[in-house]
């Protein structure tokens, strides 16, 4: 028999609602999983199980009562730790928050409580979201459900963990060099950069910054979008999420399910690098031999990019700014107690001036605008989500790509940064395994402000897709996990060295 915490989440919450599955249930085997597997990957790393017990029986309750029940009620959540949750530990990923208990629920934690959702735990994060190898100097770090020895990426590693192993049915991430993009693709479920403006986030540091945006994470597409209908708004806390005044531009139920689209009426690009990332060989081939199979399912599918010249330089820039907004302070006064990859960042940002900034906002803009004309000609772009295979955690991040160094600690991210920098949606899909026996990503990228339209064309391929072993979504040894030697015991568990 199935366990309850292996239902997917929309089968979940009907079973829930029908009366035929309590949250109490569901939470009590979410629980029995973490205690089972999570030693071994070191995902979810702060919990407090007596508050989700008394949140699963209040739900419990309301739906006996038949109150009118929520879009995720009794779907244990696994929340991103940058993002604060009342009353639970939220790290950051920093020395600095090592005992930080926040007083209030992020936005995006309350919009999931407020549906219904039981927060069942936070999930590891590399201090402050900076790099994409899940590792921090406070709870150690995350390793892959497919080899432990290997990274979970990140930043939303944590959260790609407990999705892969089952843990959770549904988890909260964020993005800006595609941290929700990397950590589905490394582990084999999904994740979604939206439109910036489309999940509200009242912490960015820079506000009218496209960089960074927050979104969901899930096993699957349809799962995906229940989730994400509850964290879509037009809260004017983000100055992104603009409206008019007196209508609703952003509909929950908009994108609650995914729409349906017919493959055969879309014109689609391929590309392993877009003009200019450091793909290595064997995902480009991964990738040629994965596309080979299914691409026969669009009207047509082609070689070609849009131009993104100018974009390591724009987001490198962009990027550093954020990260002075953010961060500068922290560097400047207690130095000791913040890692290589944020130092990095906060030194490469004040040695630009403001010429450098304005060229970046002109190159990035440049490339907005071709991004534009391209997507004239096509309906979506396809490519892999990832430039590399899964490497050893203890690399802090890959300095070099078949032999060629890289020109930043997130150079290998330029797939995720490509589409970032231009501001458009994006999501990495599950298809099969590469050759080194690791999940593979494919990313789908589409048109500006095109959303559903992206979740629409995922949801076809994924349904397509299922059937065949070559690019059916990945899933963990379970069993092997269990017996797994704890990866706190690891050799440089804890911190970066």
């Amino acid at each position: 028999m199935t366990e309850p915490c292996d239902l997917n989440a929309v089968e979940a919450r009907a079973l829930i609602g029908a009366k035929k599955l309590s949250a109490r249930e569901l939470l009590e085997s979410c629980i029995r999983r973490m205690d089972a597997v999570d030693p071994a990957v070191n995902a979810m790393v702060a919990r407090d199980d007596e508050q989700a017990r008394k949140a699963a029986s209040a739900a419990d309750e309301a739906t006996m009562r038949g109150d009118a029940l929520g879009a995720l009620h009794g779907l244990p959540v696994g929340i991103k730790d940058l993002e604060n949750v009342a009353g639970l530990r939220t790290t950051y990923g920093s020395p600095l928050y090592r005992d930080f208990v926040p007083k209030e629920d992020q936005l995006i934690v309350s919009s999931v409580r407020k549906a219904g959702a039981i927060i069942a735990g936070k999930t590891n994060t590399p201090e402050w979201g900076a790099g994409a190898n899940t590792r921090n100097a406070v709870y150690g770090v995350t390793g892959n459900p497919f080899d432990p020895t290997k990274s979970a990426a990140g930043s939303s590693g944590g959260s790609g963990v407990v999705l892969a192993t089952n843990m959770v049915p549904i988890a909260t991430g964020s993005d800006t060099g595609g941290s929700l993009r990397n950590p589905a693709a490394f582990n084999g479920i999904v994740g979604f950069r939206p439109t910036p403006g489309l999940v509200p986030s009242e912490k960015r540091a820079v506000g009218w910054s496209p960089l960074p945006v927050l979104g969901p994470m899930a096993r699957n597409v349809p799962d995906l979008c229940l989730l994400l209908s509850t964290m879509v708004s037009d809260d004017a806390r983000d100055p992104l999420a603009t409206t008019i005044h007196g209508q609703t531009v952003r509909r929950p139920e908009d994108f609650a399910r995914p729409a349906s689209i017919d493959l055969a009426s879309l014109k689609v690009a391929l590309t392993p690098d877009f003009g200019f990332a450091p793909t290595e060989k064997h995902i480009r081939e991964v990738f040629a031999e994965k596309t080979g199979a299914f691409s026969h399912l669009f009207g047509s599918a082609e070689a070609a990019t849009p131009d993104c010249s100018g974009t390591d330089e724009a987001f490198e820039v962009l990027r550093a700014v954020a990260f002075l907004a953010s961060h500068r302070d922290k560097v400047r006064d207690t130095p000791d107690m913040v890692g290589p990859n944020v130092r990095a960042n906060v030194e490469e940002g004040l040695r630009y001036s403001a010429l450098d900034v304005t060229r970046a906002l002109q190159l990035q803009t440049q490339a907005y605008l071709r991004w534009q004309s391209f997507f004239e000609h096509y309906d979506v772009i396809l490519s892999p989500a990832v430039t590399l295979s899964p490497r050893p955690w203890t690399e802090l991040f890959p300095a070099e790509i078949d032999g060629k160094p890289t020109r930043t600690y997130f150079h290998w991210l330029a797939l995720a940064y490509a589409v970032t920098t231009v501001g458009h949606p994006a999501i990495s899909l599950p298809v099969g395994l590469d050759r080194n026996g690791m999940p593979f990503g494919l990313q789908i990228v589409g048109p500006r402000g095109g959303d559903a339209k992206v979740l629409a064309v995922a949801a076809a391929l994924e349904a397509a897709l299922a059937g065949d072993p070559l690019t059916a979504r990945p899933v963990p040894d379970l069993a092997k996990l269990a017996k797994a030697r704890p990866i706190s015991e690891s050799p440089n568990f804890i911190g970066f060295a």
